[in-house]
């Protein structure tokens, strides 16, 4: 059983460096002395990252994981290419100990709760009969 544990400590390593490099990215997009075209490709990155959302949905055999697996590390691979290495430093690190922060309780009913009010209003525009 060691080699399972060892598997899942790695997975969930690597799963925490890409949250790590999204949340720096993310930071590096917002800060003014980044160059715009790297601003705007770091949002893009940072927001597919980051977002619930894939391109390719999850449960799509092989295919699925890919976006995960090629497209997200591609593209912070790229994006630190284009942001200075000193800036993006600054960056990550500000991100790895935003990470070792306790998660807020409050907040993640906070997030769902807006997903709640969104579906709801949802399913109201839904059910309404148009004449």
């Amino acid at each position: 059983m060691p080699r399972r544990t060892d598997r899942r400590a790695r997975r969930a390593s690597l799963v925490k460096r890409i949250r790590i490099e999204a949340h720096a990215a993310w930071l590096a997009a917002r800060d003014p002395r980044t160059p715009w075209h790297a601003r705007a490709f770091g949002f893009l990155v940072a927001t597919y990252a980051l977002s619930p959302i894939d391109l390719i949905p999850d449960f799509i055999p092989v295919l699925g994981l890919v976006d995960d697996i090629v497209i997200i590390p591609a593209g912070m691979w790229l994006f630190a290419r284009m942001v200075p290495e000193e800036l993006f430093a600054e960056h990550r690190a500000a991100a790895a100990e935003a990470a070792e922060r306790p998660t807020s309780v409050a907040g993640i009913f906070l997030i769902l709760g807006l997903w709640a009010l969104a579906a709801m209003v949802v399913l109201s525009i839904l059910r309404w009969h148009y004449a």
